[in-house]
């Protein structure tokens, strides 16, 4: 039961029923030490797992032991991490972490065995990061950090990064059947088998979902997987096609006075022809190949992609007679490569462990536009753009074991990126480059009386939209200037983890990170928009319990502050920065045929505008899972969402728009997306 313990992990919102994975791949794979030097655990939280107080890793066990209500919510089992939805399920989430609205990912960065996710140049938001594609089910570990304090980590990392791993082997196959309130339809079908002397995998999976929507949102989501591989995690590699469609019709959010009025309900919508269709089609190679003692890591992709957006934020403050509906489009291929080789040394009877490597990446956007539209029929062209952008990305990382108790980690990172943007708008096309240097240092102490000690430094970057990088004029024919392609961040981190009290793994941060400058592509407006420097500090407190053999305990706490850091009379305030959060987890498991969890989640209050005169409400939620065993193969799961009802909000803003009959300079209001009132899902499992 003690390996079991260790995965009881972060405390977040739930996992849909997935199949448990067997023993060997519900843990922590055997570490090569010629590819790392700390000791890795089977926990991912553990005393001597990592380099950070802040890093660690999330294991299928707990995965499958808590229900999420989307795919995208899977990163709510970082702790401090906060994820929501203003639009429908085809939509990336909106993300928040360490005092920031992340939007849709910009400076967290997330990968799936080494591809990655987050999308630059986005037709809707710099960073763009849609975890839709994910089956739950196939995930076998993710491995998270907040802060840029290592090498490896570069383009949208400051705040944090995730690397999503998925299965080689099942246990045993899968059929899942989910039915819920609102429509909701869930099928699952997942095996593996051996083949050629080495393992197939494939996972399919279907789901439709009306929501409580007064305009129903016709979710229709296919998605699909098939896996290749062979020889071992030391010396193996795998290939793995994924495809992924999605289509729906959103609510988006609402003015708050015209349902405080009651001309228009808590789940209403005032454009029923919002909505989306997105697609996502990949092919990645991975290995690992050991020669005498140094190992070679490599990986490959390529990915097509595809996104239709309609949206209505401002109804009719633009266009009174056809409304302000707009369309963000966009075609994307991907091709990318990473190449990295790490080998022992020793200097002085110091032991050191070297890695080296470099990542590369090519985006091609064509077209990338926005246009002006009524019940999805294009009326205009704001902008369409064909963008070329390239990225290389050179990192070196030293190890040295200075003492028992103490070792470092310095590392160099440098990037440079090409633009080659064609614009419809005249003055707008051209070409830029950019680069930057980032330094990393990392000391680790201890442990001493299982207790550990870290010091974290780091720079980091976060590339800005490729057509900002050469934009010298607006959509509206105003002028404007060029924007920084790579705007610099730093951050450092005092950290302590301990086992001392038996039982309990516990964690503490102390952080702080600067950004020279948050700019941004306003993809909504079709320009960029150059905010001002700004600075953020907090606090985290993580901690696992295992209070009996069969009863797991979670509470993670996150306070943060954040500012602009150069003077406006406007305010010093950050719109949207998260300042509290607080979950909390009980899981009971092994002690008979029952089973369940608890799950409650808070995220305090949040400035709308940079005076700090108008501020969201809190919202608290709570989840609960009861499930039982009817036979060792099959099992029956009853998830609950939002437990008590609550009427709260998935997110908050501050604008003006304008409803009919209204002024037309409009009216400036908050605009929220309601969380989903209560909900019930019925999940039976049979493993084959």
């Amino acid at each position: 039961m003690k390996t079991q313990a260790r995965f009881t992990a972060i405390a977040a919102l739930p996992l849909l029923a997935a199949a448990p994975l067997a023993p060997a791949q519900a843990q922590a794979p055997k570490v090569d030490p010629v590819a790392v030097v700390h000791v890795v655990g089977h926990y991912d939280n553990a005393v001597g797992t990592s380099d950070a107080a802040s890093h660690g890793a999330i294991h299928a066990d707990l995965l499958a032991n808590r229900p999420v209500m989307r795919t995208g919510e899977l990163l709510e089992f970082v702790p401090g991490m906060i994820v929501t939805q203003h639009s429908g399920d085809g939509k990336a989430n909106q993300y928040f972490l360490r005092g920031f609205n992340l939007d849709h990912g910009t400076d967290f960065a997330t990968h799936v065995d080494g591809m990655p996710v987050n999308m630059r140049t986005h037709a809707h938001g710099q960073g763009y990061s849609d975890m839709n594609f994910l089956i739950p089910e196939l995930v076998r570990r993710i491995d998270y950090g907040k802060g840029g304090y290592f090498a490896a980590d570069g383009d949208f990392s400051s705040a944090g990064s995730a690397r999503f791993r998925l299965a080689d082997k099942l246990a045993q196959g899968t059929a899942a059947v989910t039915i819920g309130g609102n429509d909701y339809r869930r099928a699952l079908l997942a095996d593996s088998f051996g083949l050629g002397g080495g393992t197939l995998l494939y996972g399919l999976e279907a789901v439709r979902n009306n929501g409580p929507w007064e305009v129903p949102e016709r979710t229709r989501k296919y998605s699909a997987t098939l896996r290749y591989s062979a020889g071992t995690a030391g010396d193996g590699y795998s290939v793995t096609a994924m495809a992924y469609s999605n289509r729906w019709t959103a609510t988006d959010q609402i003015p708050l006075r015209a349902v405080e009025s009651g001309q228009l309900g808590r789940y209403g919508s005032l454009d029923a022809s919002d909505g989306g269709d997105t697609s996502r089609h990949s092919l990645s190679y991975a290995m690992r190949k050991r020669f005498g003692e140094r190992l070679f890591e490599a990986d490959a992709y390529v990915l097509r992609s595809s996104l239709d957006l309609f949206s209505n934020f401002t109804y009719l403050l633009a266009d009174p007679d056809r409304g302000d509906q707009f369309q963000q489009s966009e075609r994307r291929g991907v091709a990318g490569a990473s190449a990295s080789v790490s080998w022992p040394g020793k200097a002085g009877g110091v032991e050191l462990r070297h890695k080296a490597g470099v990542q590369l990446r090519y985006d091609r956007l064509s077209p990338v536009g926005l246009y002006n539209t009524a019940r999805r029929e294009r009326t205009g062209v704001v902008r369409e753009d064909r963008v070329k952008e390239g990225s290389a990305g050179f990192h070196y990382e030293n190890v040295a074991q200075w003492l028992p108790t103490l070792r470092s980690v310095a590392g160099l990172r440098y990037d440079t990126y090409r633009f080659n943007v064609d614009s419809g708008i005249e003055g707008n096309s051209g070409k830029a480059r950019d680069g930057v240097f980032s330094p990393k240092l990392s000391l680790i102490l201890g442990p001493w009386n299982k207790t550990e000690y870290f010091v974290n430094f780091g720079k980091g970057f976060h590339s800005n939209d490729a057509r900002g990088a050469t934009q010298t004029r607006l959509p509206d024919g105003g002028s404007s200037r060029p924007v920084t392609p790579l705007a610099p961040t730093r951050g450092m981190e005092l950290g302590v983890r301990t086992e001392i009290v038996p039982g309990l793994q516990s964690s503490l941060s102390l952080w702080r990170l600067k950004l020279s400058s948050e700019l941004v592509f306003i993809g909504d407006a079709g320009e960029t928009e150059a905010s001002r420097a700004s600075r953020r500090s907090g606090i985290e407190w993580n901690n696992h319990y295992m209070a009996a053999p069969w009863l797991l305990f979670d509470l993670d706490l996150a306070l943060s502050r954040a500012r602009y850091s150069e003077h406006d009379p406007a305010g010093d305030r950050v719109p949207g920065s998260l300042s509290k959060v607080l979950s909390f987890g009980a899981t009971v498991n092994g002690n008979g045929p029952w089973y369940g969890a608890v799950n409650l989640r808070h995220f305090g209050p949040r400035p709308l505008v940079e005076d700090n005169s108008v501020r969201s409400a809190p919202t608290t939620l709570a989840s609960a899972r009861i499930g039982y065993k009817i036979t060792p193969r099959t099992r029956l799961t009853l998830d609950v969402f939002n437990l008590f009802n609550r009427q709260a909000s998935d997110i908050d803003y501050y604008y003006p728009s304008r409803l009919r009959g209204e002024a037309a300079e409009g009216v400036g209001d908050r605009h929220f997306h309601p969380v989903e009132p209560r909900s019930l899902r019925l999940t039976l499992t049979h493993n084959f």
